[in-house]
């Protein structure tokens, strides 16, 4: 994970200065077929105006067929932080790394109890309550010397093609393998830079406020695994006798690019590596996990099949390079914990039959990327264009405008407006 630059397919001249991103995507194997990104599609609709006109885009869908997307592994540059920042107990915004936490490392078999203060230690953040990017926008409101154009004539006022969340990206990799749920990604042009904010579906919400007490009860253990295993300073030790907030959060802010796309994206980190000799963010970051624990081969399967892909894809983008996961039984005690690093995953799950693969995980992100390059268009901070996706279906647009989809808030587009003119 230590090779600044990452080459293009074509091109001898870097052949050997493969990094770890380049080398996952060949481990994974590889085979060349035509790319066919985009497909017509009669079905699609602007939901807020008139019928679409000659426009060719305006009939146009993506496919998510996952041989289109069997080829070489995209140039995946090398992610760099460029920033971080804090959400406090009450979910304010601080441009600072004061709720950073310090990984450590638990006993093997270390019998935490993950039900300990659910019902009397833990306030919940409301996931009603849709953030959109706000925090991402608050953070480059106040770092834009970090980010601002070279070139004074860019249209593109910060020096990026698309700005999100990683969570959305992560969606983005797991589509081609999703056959359970969709997604809604607006996005919307302003000053030359894509913005993608995620919109709740009608099944996800659903989904939402019907969760069952045990549900509900088993996203807490992930938090109470994480309140075991870290630590508030470098010097100090877990207290599993404190509360658990998940309104605090520490997120890392990195840039990278994806072929041609120059991406910034935020994405919580959960703990960085207390050792004073590991190395600079994000290669230090943590990722924390719970999951059942494994008996039978099927699980082992289904373990490697349908949960390793979230895990990969998700600390894969930023460039956190491990995961450390704590196994529980049905009563919510961690009876084993194991480290996995990312870079070994694609290994890991290399006589799955028909399993995921980092390279078409990749490929359709990067596809995806230039279909809303191609399709939204208009710079205008009032139009959203919404993509959806349906399991085993195109990914589809519709366009809106002046719409509750809106999501860049006023006092963004006026504080960057007045900076850059």
């Amino acid at each position: 994970m230590d090779s600044q630059k990452y080459h293009q397919h074509n091109s001898n001249h870097h052949q050997k200065r493969r990094s770890a991103y380049q080398r996952e995507g060949e481990a994974s194997g590889r085979s060349h077929c035509e790319s066919k990104h985009f497909r017509p599609n009669h079905q699609h609709h602007d939901q807020s105006g008139p019928p679409p006109g000659p426009n060719p885009l305006s009939s146009r869908c993506l496919s998510t067929r996952r041989e289109l997307y069997e080829r070489d592994f995209p140039v995946y540059k090398q992610p760099v932080e460029v920033g971080s920042f804090s959400l406090d107990s009450e979910r304010r915004f601080f441009n600072d790394s004061r709720q950073l936490r310090y990984y450590v490392e638990p006993d093997r078999s270390p019998n935490f109890d993950l039900r300990d203060g659910y019902k009397d230690r833990f306030i919940k953040r409301d996931d009603s309550v849709k953030e959109k990017l706000d925090h991402i926008l608050r953070w480059i409101i106040a770092n834009k010397s970090k980010l601002s154009s070279k070139v004074t004539a860019d249209k593109c006022s910060l020096d990026v093609d698309f700005v999100t969340w990683r969570g959305h990206l992560t969606k983005l990799l797991t589509t081609p393998y999703e056959a359970r749920e969709g997604w809604l990604l607006a996005v919307t042009r302003f000053r030359g830079t894509l913005y993608i904010s995620e919109v709740e579906t009608e099944a996800a919400r659903r989904e939402r406020e019907n969760r069952t007490g045990r549900h509900e009860e088993m996203m807490y253990w992930g938090y109470k695994f994480e309140q075991y295993t870290c630590a508030d300073d470098v010097h100090s030790s877990p207290d599993p006798g404190g509360v658990v907030n998940t309104n605090e959060a520490f997120c890392t802010v990195v840039q990278t690019r994806l072929a041609d796309h120059r991406l910034l994206f935020s994405g919580e980190v959960d703990c960085r590596d207390k050792d004073p000799k590991a190395p600079g963010a994000p290669a230090c970051y943590v990722e924390l996990k719970t999951s059942a624990e494994i008996s039978t081969p099927k699980q082992r399967s289904n373990f490697h099949r349908f949960k390793l892909i979230k895990w990969w894809a998700q600390s894969f983008l930023p460039g956190v390079p491990r995961v450390v996961a704590g196994f529980r039984d049905h009563e919510g005690v961690v009876v084993g914990v194991e480290t996995f690093p990312i870079s070994k995953m694609s290994h890991l799950i290399k006589n799955e039959h028909n399993c995921w693969k980092p390279t078409v995980c990749m490929n359709f992100c990067c596809d995806f990327l230039s279909f809303v390059k191609q399709t939204a268009t208009e710079d205008n901070p009032s139009v959203v264009y919404l993509f959806c996706y349906e399991p085993h279906r195109d990914v589809t647009f519709s366009i809106h405008r002046d719409s509750p989809y809106s999501f860049l808030p006023r006092w963004y587009v006026e504080e960057i407006t007045r900076s850059q003119d």
